[in-house]
């Protein structure tokens, strides 16, 4: 009996107790981009690699092609100052246009440009501006009506995506970034309220619309604006009875000076505070704001041919790029041409001379009646050349 009971008692005191936890093996460890290597590590090892191998790097994994993509991939490129300069390449015949760009232009590489998406929609006579790494293609015409839209191509991925609407339609229009801020200023006829209040209006990435500008004491407001510039914190833009200068900082309005306006044709790029562009005679001049003065662009006279029209320039990483097309060169029947490229690095103990001249070849199918853009694009090391009335295969090569 009393074996009953302490069996009992025992029987009891086992149906109790909890039931015994079960094994279970820990979660499994997210993979390492690089094996035995941490991810931050790893991160920087792989930011060192050029840019021209990064769609090669994308297909070792998703996880590499994830990473590559990633706004902390390029932040780290940055920090470590492993950022490099690509072209884009704009190329339009009649109402069609397409962007190419190449990752890595160097003496060495003579590899064809690499084409990217198309935009949905394509406007005719857009104005362009940057921020950061984004380029910013702005309103522009459809179907001969003045657009709103904006389109922002991202450079670390090259994809199109939409972004936020002006506040008016513009066609031919005047834009800048200055401190981080896009300006835009004209395009639009002054025929209402509504467009002489927006007739200039400015966008703030981190608010992500469009504001309108006072221009209340602009006393032309024109419409079609032909080029602009940041000089010294202040935005030039010319248009048909000479032009305006909108300071950023002392948000004053002012017209452009006499001087610069007589002397100003065509596209132009600022490097040092200089505004470099070409006369009629077809020779670079430089204007000098605090001078108020041109000066001839010396050195050139047997690299750089004469420039009647056509030509256009930009800055490269503080020199400057000039860009046109070379009558001589091509064949089959006006169907070829060669649009020529000459780098001009400058000697700040003597301004407007030249130090070296680097000359570049592109070599493509064009038509006949060209005409060339430049658009300056500095942020992240990316520079953009719009080339208008091209079609066919993009080739870059260069020559020392």
């Amino acid at each position: 009996m009393a074996d009953q009971t302490s069996s009992v008692a025992i029987t009891t005191a086992t149906s109790d107790s909890p039931p015994p936890l079960a094994t279970s093996s820990p979660p499994p460890q997210p993979p390492l981009l690089i094996p035995q290597l941490p991810d931050d590590v790893a991160v920087q090892c792989i930011a060192r690699v050029p840019r021209s191998y990064h769609l090669s790097l994308s297909l070792v994994s998703k996880l590499w092609r994830y990473t590559i993509r990633s706004p902390h991939f390029f932040a780290t490129r940055s920090l470590i100052h492993s950022t490099q300069h690509s072209l884009y390449l704009n190329i339009r015949h009649n109402s069609s246009f397409k962007w190419y760009h190449h990752p890595n232009p160097n003496p060495s590489d003579k590899g064809p440009l690499s084409p990217l998406p198309p935009i949905a929609i394509q406007p005719v006579g857009p104005a362009y501006a940057v921020i950061g790494p984004k380029i910013y293609l702005i309103g522009g015409s459809i179907n001969d009506i003045p657009s709103t839209s904006v389109w922002i191509l991202d450079c670390r991925v090259n994809k199109w995506e939409i972004g936020p609407k002006m506040r008016v339609g513009r066609e031919f229009a005047a834009a800048a970034t200055v401190d981080g801020k896009i300006y835009v200023m004209g395009g639009c006829l002054v025929d209402n309220r509504t467009r002489s209040v927006n007739w200039a209006e400015f966008f703030d990435p981190a608010v992500g619309a469009w504001c309108p500008l006072p221009s209340g004491s602009v006393d032309a407001k024109d419409k079609w604006m032909h080029a602009s510039a940041v000089i010294g914190g202040k935005i030039y833009a010319m248009a048909d009875r000479g032009g305006v200068v909108y300071d950023v900082a002392e948000m004053e309005w002012g017209r452009v000076p006499k001087r610069l306006d007589l002397g100003w044709r065509g596209r132009a790029a600022v490097i040092n505070g200089v505004l470099y562009c070409y006369d009629y005679l077809g020779k670079i001049r430089g204007y000098d704001v605090e001078k108020d003065a041109w000066k001839e662009l010396r050195g050139v006279d047997k690299g750089l041919p004469k420039f009647l029209c056509g030509a256009t320039m930009v800055d490269l990483d503080g020199r400057l790029c000039v860009v046109w097309e070379c009558k001589e060169g091509g064949g089959g029947g006006g169907k070829t041409m060669d649009i020529m490229c000459a780098e001009i690095q400058f000697q700040l103990a003597l301004p407007f001379y030249i130090v070296w001249l680097l000359l570049c070849d592109f070599q493509q199918y064009v038509y006949q009646g060209s005409q060339l853009f430049c658009l300056e694009i500095e942020r992240f090391g990316y520079v953009i050349l719009e080339h208008v009335n091209l079609s066919g295969d993009i080739w870059w090569k260069r020559y020392r």
